[in-house]
This record gives C-alpha cells, sequence and structure tokens, in this order.
C-alpha cells in the first residue's frame, strides 16, 4: 500500500504542478506579444501536457482506485474521496476535450501568425477560453489536494 501512496503523491505533483507552470508560461508568452514565442510556448506546453498531464492524471486514477479497491469499495460513500474522485474525473474530461483541442489550435494559429497570417483575434479567444477553462482545471484538483490531506467529515 505503501507503494500505492508514494506513487499517488507523486502523481499529484506532477500533474497540479505541470497545470500551475503552464499556466505561467502561457501567461508570459501571451503578454510577450510575439506570435512566434506563443507559437514555441504553445508546442511546449502540448508536448508537457502529454508527458505530465496525462500521465499524472492517469496515475491518480489508477493508484486511487486501486487504493480504494483494497481498502473497500464503500469508501467512496465518504464525502470528501466521492467528491475528489468527482473533481478529477471532470478535470480529466476538461483537459482531454476542451483544453488539448485549445492548445493544438493555439499552437496551429500562432504558427500560421508568426508566418505572417494573422488571425490575432483567433488566437485570443482560444487563449480566454483556454485561460478560463485551465482555471477550473486546476482549481478542481487544487481543493482535491486539500480534501486528501484533511479529509474533512472523516
Amino acid at each position: 500500500m505503501q507503494i500505492l501512496i508514494a506513487i499517488h503523491i507523486a502523481s499529484a505533483v506532477v500533474f497540479l504542478g505541470n497545470l500551475i507552470t503552464a499556466a505561467f508560461w502561457k501567461t508570459r508568452s501571451d503578454r510577450s506579444g510575439s506570435p512566434e514565442v506563443q507559437a514555441h510556448t504553445s508546442r511546449l506546453l502540448l508536448h508537457a501536457d502529454l508527458a505530465f498531464t496525462g500521465p499524472g492524471i492517469a496515475g491518480l486514477l489508477v493508484t486511487g482506485i486501486w487504493m480504494v479497491g483494497l481498502t473497500g469499495w464503500r469508501r467512496f460513500e465518504e464525502p470528501w474521496l466521492a467528491a475528489s474522485f468527482i473533481m478529477l474525473v471532470v478535470t480529466a474530461i476538461i483537459w482531454l476535450a476542451a483544453l488539448l483541442p485549445l492548445q493544438l489550435r493555439m499552437a496551429r494559429m500562432s504558427q500560421l501568425r508568426s508566418g505572417g497570417a494573422t488571425d490575432e483575434a483567433g488566437y485570443r479567444k482560444a487563449s480566454k477560453m483556454w485561460a478560463g477553462l485551465g482555471g477550473i482545471a486546476t482549481l478542481l484538483p487544487t481543493v482535491t489536494l486539500f480534501l486528501m490531506v484533511f479529509k474533512p467529515g472523516a
């Protein structure tokens, strides 16, 4: 069980750390106003998501479900654990269904803009959507982290 807990915690660190650093670098690249910087950052964030966010979510889900299976499925009746699981699943859906496609779109748009094409308004719209949904996708696992540590009602 200790190894599962260690993997679970490592997955949370990698996952949440990448979410926070992605927001930092994306904000900095957008503030630069440079299509080249935005294109480069968008590509790197996409790679980082595939290397860290995806495996982080997978690690959390696999180890979390595995540990609940070992300790009893009734544990999902504990409100803090059920809420944590739901928030992680919602975060995963937001990431897969919205954030990844938006990142791909922003990478393509900024690459075209760096080559002379102009669709700055389209990029800004996609970027605002990414920021809003990304904020939700960062807030949910942050709340989950606190629920996991404090286990209210347990």
